[in-house]
């Protein structure tokens, strides 16, 4: 590029469409490739500005207390688990017992689903065969009796084993939805119970 091309590129380069509450707008040229029409230092703003009110996911100084996730999101007010939204500093009092937080689950093994219930899932679906947990729904014995007799049609004899069923599998996609881990919303409801006992 000419040096005469090279200088017209920088007095056409695009300016900082920022305004300050005088009404004078910024002078310097938009950072390029930026989404919107604004400066280093004005884009720099915009984040810190967005960034308090939604945080910004990041590694844990330290894994997290009640579930063990590295993943964090942090606020100017301190960091929280991405996973159980537990306080960083915040420490549980071991001495009591966990909280107990009945679900009921909904688990796939093959071509069926096991609807059950526990107050320790973890421990609970160790013992049974299960290709992939579906979702949880927070509740205990009358939530899961309720299910059953909702999909009774499809309940294999007298199990809490049911037939991949279009009824079935519509209602646990309404469970799951906007949830990528069922685990991670078992790990906010024990979070939650936590801190309220706190």
């Amino acid at each position: 590029m000419t040096r005469a091309r090279h200088e017209g590129a920088a007095t056409d380069a695009a300016r900082c469409t920022a305004v300050d509450a005088s009404g004078a707008g910024c002078a310097c040229p938009a950072q390029p490739g930026a989404p919107l029409r604004l400066c280093t230092t004005h884009l720099l703003v915009a984040h810190d500005w967005v960034a308090a009110d939604v945080g910004i996911t990041d590694v844990l100084p330290g894994a997290c207390l009640v579930c063990g996730s590295r993943l964090g999101v942090r606020y100017p007010s301190g960091w929280l688990c991405a996973v159980c939204e537990w306080r960083l500093g915040d420490v549980p009092d071991f001495e009591l017992a966990p909280p107990r937080v009945d679900v009921v689950y909904y688990v796939r093994y093959r071509d069926r689903v096991k609807i059950g219930t526990s107050g320790n899932p973890r421990m609970r679906l160790t013992a049974i065969p299960h290709d992939e947990v579906l979702a949880f729904e927070r509740g205990g014995r009358p939530l899961e009796q309720r299910r059953h007799a909702q999909f009774a049609d499809a309940r294999m004899e007298a199990t809490e084993w049911f037939h991949l069923q279009d009824a079935l599998l519509a209602h646990i996609r309404e469970v799951a939805a906007g949830v990528d881990d069922p685990w991670h919303r078992y790990d906010r409801w024990v979070s939650a119970e936590l801190a309220r006992h706190a």
